[in-house]
Parts: C-alpha cells; sequence; structure tokens
C-alpha cells in the first residue's frame, strides 16, 4: 500500500489525540436512524484538510438508504436481500471503534443499494481519499483505451516504449523494450530508481513534463532484465501505465478520463490531482465519495457494461481482475493475488468459496465486488492496521449467502 509503516503509526496517533467519542444506534433505534438524514459537509467542510474534519458526533446507519438521484435503486436490507441484523451489528461495531478507523461502509446486492452508513470524518457529499485504489482507476482508464480502439489488447503484450514516440532510444538502459504494459500492470516493470535519485530529479522538473517522465526513468534505471522485472509494489509503474493512456487517445489523459469515463458514469464530485510530470496521478491522491465508488465496482460486476454501454472490453477486465500473480510483500496475505491493479482472493462462506475481486487503498479504501452473489461494498477509511476485509469475509457474505 502506499501508507508505509511509519506514516502508519502516524495515523495512529493523530487519529488518537484527537478521538471523542460518539453514540451508537440502540437495538430499536432503527426506524428513526433510518429517517435521520445522510451526514453532510458543508462547503467549508469540504474545503478543509480532512484531517481538520470535524468527527461524526452520532454515526449514520440506514438500512433503507434515501434515493438521492443516483445510479442505483434504493431498497431496504432484509427484504431485498442480506441478514439485516447481522449487518447492523457490524455497524455497530465499526461506530464503537472495534474494528478500526472507518468512514464508510455501503452495500449494494442485485442492483440496490440496501446499505449505507457514514461514521467519524464519513460524508455522504464529501469525496474521500482513495490511496492506492487509484490503481484500479487507472486501469479502468486503459481498458476505455482499448474498447475505443486506441489500443489492443495484443498491445499489452508489446514493448510499452513503442507508444510513446517522443523518446529517445539511444538513451535508454539496456532491457527498456521488456518493459510491456503487462509487466507495467502487474508491478513487473523492473525498474530501479532510487528514491535518493528520484528525489534529486524532481528538483528539475522540466525534463519530466509528459513523455519525458519514462524518458529520464530509463536513463537513470539500471538495466531491465528477467532478474529485475520481479513483482515490486509501486516502482514506477502507475505512472508508465498513465504514460501510454496520454500517447495514445486524442487530447490529453486528463480529458480523457473525464469525458470517458467519469462523465459518462456521473460523477462530478472529485478530484484528481496532477503527478509532476503534468500527467494524472496514477497511483494515488484521487479523492471520490462512496456511492460513486459503488459505480465503479458496477462497471466491474457488469463485465465492463454501464447504463447498457460497454465501457470497459469484458476480455480485459476478465484479466485484469484475474490472480495474475503473487504478491510478494511478506505482510500480504497468502491466498491475494494481483491482476491490472485489481486484487482478488477468495472468501470462504462455510463449505463454499466465493471469488472477490477488489480495489485496495492504504488505510481502507475497498470497492469490493463479488459476482456469485451479486454484490459490492464499498469502504473507506483511515485506519493504520486496516483489517476490516476480516469482517467482510466473516460478517458480510454470509450475511448474503441464500
Amino acid at each position: 500500500m502506499a501508507i508505509n509503516l511509519k506514516f502508519k503509526s502516524l495515523l495512529i496517533v493523530t487519529f488518537l489525540s484527537s478521538f471523542t467519542s460518539f453514540a451508537t444506534v440502540n437495538a430499536g433505534e432503527g426506524a428513526e436512524e433510518n429517517n435521520r438524514r445522510a451526514p453532510e459537509a458543508t462547503a467549508e467542510e469540504a474545503a478543509i484538510s480532512f484531517w481538520d474534519l470535524s468527527l461524526l458526533k452520532k454515526p449514520y446507519i440506514n438500512t433503507a438508504p434515501a434515493e438521492r438521484g443516483g445510479a442505483f435503486p434504493v431498497g431496504e436490507l432484509g427484504v431485498d436481500g442480506g441478514k439485516k441484523a447481522e449487518i447492523v451489528k457490524l455497524a455497530k461495531e465499526i461506530a464503537d471503534g472495534k474494528h478500526g478507523l472507518y468512514d464508510s461502509l455501503l452495500i449494494t446486492h442485485k442492483g440496490k443499494l440496501l446499505f449505507e452508513s457514514y461514521y467519524l470524518r464519513g460524508r455522504i457529499n464529501l469525496a474521500h481519499g482513495q490511496a492506492s485504489a487509484t490503481k484500479a482507476y487507472t486501469s479502468l482508464a486503459l481498458g476505455r483505451a482499448i474498447q475505443m480502439g486506441y489500443l489492443t489488447m495484443a498491445d499489452l503484450d508489446k514493448p510499452l516504449v513503442s507508444f510513446l514516440k517522443d523518446l529517445d532510444p539511444t538513451k535508454f538502459v539496456e532491457g527498456a523494450e521488456k518493459i510491456t504494459l503487462h509487466k507495467a500492470l502487474t508491478m513487473h516493470g523492473g525498474l530501479s530508481v532510487s528514491r535518493e535519485k528520484w528525489e534529486e530529479l524532481q528538483k528539475n522538473p522540466v525534463p519530466l513534463q509528459g513523455q519525458g517522465l519514462v524518458q529520464t526513468l530509463l536513463e537513470h534505471s539500471g538495466p531491465i532484465t528477467a532478474e529485475s522485472q520481479t513483482y515490486k509494489y509501486g516502482n514506477y509503474n502507475p505512472m508508465l501505465v498513465m504514460a501510454v493512456i496520454d500517447a495514445v487517445v486524442p487530447g490529453t489523459a486528463q480529458d480523457f478520463i473525464k469525458k470517458e469515463i467519469l462523465d459518462k458514469m456521473d460523477i462530478t464530485n472529485y478530484s484528481w490531482d496532477t503527478h509532476i510530470s503534468g500527467l494524472p496521478q496514477a497511483g494515488w491522491k484521487v479523492s471520490m465519495i462512496s456511492r460513486d465508488m459503488l459505480k465503479l465496482g458496477n462497471v466491474v460486476l457488469n463485465n465492463g457494461k454501464w447504463d447498457g454501454e460497454q465501457l470497459i472490453p469484458a476480455n480485459y477486465l476478465d484479466k485484469a481482475t484475474s490472480g495474475l500473480v503473487k504478491p510478494t510483500q511478506d505482510w500480504m496475505p497468502d491466498t491475494y493475488r494481483y491482476g491490472y491493479f485489481w486484487y482478488q482472493t477468495s472468501m470462504a462462506v462455510g463449505n463454499k468459496s466465493y471469488d472477490a475481486t477488489f480495489a485496495w487503498g492504504g488505510g481502507g479504501q475497498y470497492i469490493i465486488v463479488v459476482a456469485d452473489l451479486d454484490l459490492i461494498v464499498t469502504i473507506t477509511g483511515h485506519d493504520a492496521e486496516d483489517t476490516i476485509l476480516e469482517q467482510v469475509s466473516k460478517t458480510i457474505l454470509p450475511a448474503f449467502v441464500e
């Protein structure tokens, strides 16, 4: 994840130093809670730092979400699917801080929004930082470029530099042609540019603009070899992919993402920062509201379709959400696999197993898709340990297994 151990510790200290208690819903308060308006950020709150945002005095837990003109028809948990008592119990435990520091939990089942909850700094209209879940959105943008004919599936295995016409290959390190889109998307690009060297390079940002970013990296990396092309999370891979998107689509990658993905899905309440290269950030620094996260999950659930239109090729999504490689971080659960910036794992419920595909951002940003249950779960948070996925497997999935 983008959050390292030092930063994780800082998250804990920051939160504990500012924590104030808040009430949860008692067993008999369900109707009252459902009738209460979801917490909304004021214009002033939307303009301040996430860390300066006041904590909710009371969590918002709704088993019959309000219709807000969104993409999903609303339903009622327990009536249109799911076991209400189990989900509400989990929500109260989250509100009590028993599972970490989380800001929202939403659930759709069979196309209906059945559950919506906000805690701590969560607000229904406040775009929440996505951290490394952004990488999964970059993958969808590449898929959109393929759907529109700017790339093909065969291009995934071609040298990445072949799509970047402004580069000078005579200055590349040996083996630069070994980096393909497939390799970059699975974190196997193989670059070896140290943090110290990158910090030095950033002091002169002019050569880093646009495709110059890739030129610079390929001049200052060690040779690209079979030994260097092993799984290494991050390692400039997302920005390599974004550089290709920017090179092949009409106009800029920024305009393409807005027009061809976000606008089509009516995602307007978001922020997408710019990298030092001038390209859109590819691995982090995107913010989005929880209901819009569900929309992206819905595209994955429906094999790339949105509102009847094929936004992402089904065959691309099949690869993107497959367990193509095994992550090598020593803290990573052994069952996790990685596709094209999307994770995959198997979750057991009784004697059955369900494949779960998920976008994952450090601190607790998730879009979890379980196709066999027609289920999408989105979570936002700022938890250092980030263990909420255990509760998805232990509580949420069983609540929707009939």
